[in-house]
């Protein structure tokens, strides 16, 4: 999928999440379709992210990060 189809996609989301929240009634089945838009939303917005990503520069930033520390690590014995 291009960027341009899932935010398509994710825009349609919002459409449907505003319409059922308009309509909401207290069923169990609105809140599971409700629930299920909300869950599809934030899938897409995360391949979004991820499309848009710079593999090159998440490598870099990944090799010139400074470790973290953690407490741990002041007691560990080389």
């Amino acid at each position: 999928m291009n960027k341009k189809q899932l935010r398509k996609q994710i825009f349609q989301k919002e459409l449907q999440i505003k319409k059922l929240h308009l309509h909401q009634s207290s069923t169990e089945f609105c809140n599971q379709l409700y629930n299920s838009l909300i869950l599809e939303k934030a899938i897409l917005k995360k391949d979004l992210d991820n499309l848009e990503k710079n593999p090159l520069m998440e490598f870099v930033k990944k090799t010139f990060s400074s470790k973290e520390k953690l407490i741990c690590d002041y007691w560990k014995r080389s």
